[in-house]
């Protein structure tokens, strides 16, 4: 359940008149992390499992991304949407994400709400060197596929999606969500569940790319990522720091690479690509 219809008043030049529109559902999900509250994340319902996933993951909350916690839905309400869960993690399974952090809220326009500055944030792993090229003529494709899969967008016009791809262009997985960083987070944590987070090499996302995107697309170590709004400026310094080809503005068969573009090529044009997959 994404979406819920709300009645309305449509205002237009020649008069009025009464509507019901699908709106995406926005609701609060607590996670709780071995029984003490962690965070608060306003999210879109549905596949809540892997977006608490990959956000553990992405905030460095759980060492090892094969580690499978033991995660308990606790409560919902009158709707049936989960509101509690609970993640048991052991104390050596805790990565330094926890230990660092405070108790947060997760909203849907900001991803890593209440840290106060940008060194709370740690990386860890080493920079993404991965030597693989993208063929740009893929680059609409990409984002023809992810449109195809925003079933709850077409709906409502209020959720964002994220998509992953293999380096030739097979998507792998598309989540949407009233929040840019949980669609992401749903992608990481589909990614692992189903054990496919080394396939993928490419994120696309809908909206614009801010610089807690890139770190969550350096977390899962994947070293493409697209949008078809701008990029901030500190996401573009973080993806050059970090190893990952940026690419904004993505539409109308256009890209802009703002970092690490020698991981780009050019050999094959769009058209030839789709008479291939025809």
């Amino acid at each position: 359940m994404a979406t819920r219809n709300y009645e309305g008043k449509k205002y237009q030049e020649d008069g009025v008149k009464s509507t019901w529109d699908s709106l995406t559902i926005e609701e609060a999900l607590q996670i709780n992390i071995n029984d003490t509250p962690f965070t608060v994340s306003m999210r879109t319902p549905g596949e809540d499992i892997a977006l608490i996933r990959g956000l553990l993951h992405s905030e460095g909350i759980i060492k090892r991304k094969d580690f499978i916690p033991d995660i308990v839905l606790k409560k919902e309400n009158e709707d049936g949407i989960v509101t509690i869960v609970n993640v048991t993690i052991p104390a050596e399974e805790l990565g330094e994400g926890y230990a660092n952090s405070r108790s947060l809220l997760s909203v849907s326009s900001c991803g890593i709400c209440g840290k106060t500055e940008l060194g709370d944030l740690s990386f860890l792993g080493k920079t993404i060197d991965d030597q693989q090229k993208i063929e740009m003529s893929l680059m609409p494709t990409l984002f023809e596929k992810m449109n195809k899969q925003q079933f709850d967008f077409k709906q409502s016009g209020g959720t964002h999606a994220a998509a992953a791809f293999t380096i030739d262009g097979e998507l792998i997985c598309v989540m949407e969500d009233i929040g840019r960083h949980n669609a992401v987070d749903k992608v990481i944590g589909k990614l692992i569940m189903t054990d496919r987070l080394e396939d993928a090499k490419i994120m696309t996302v809908s909206g614009r790319i801010s610089y807690e995107i890139v770190v969550k697309c350096f977390k899962g170590q994947l070293p493409f990522l697209a949008a078809v709004s701008a990029p901030s400026s500190l996401a573009v310094d973080y993806a050059k720091e970090l190893g990952i080809t940026l690419f904004g503005f993505c539409r109308n068969e256009r890209a802009t690479c703002y970092a690490n573009a020698q991981r780009t090529k050019r050999t094959k044009s769009k058209k030839n690509l789709d008479n291939r997959a025809s």
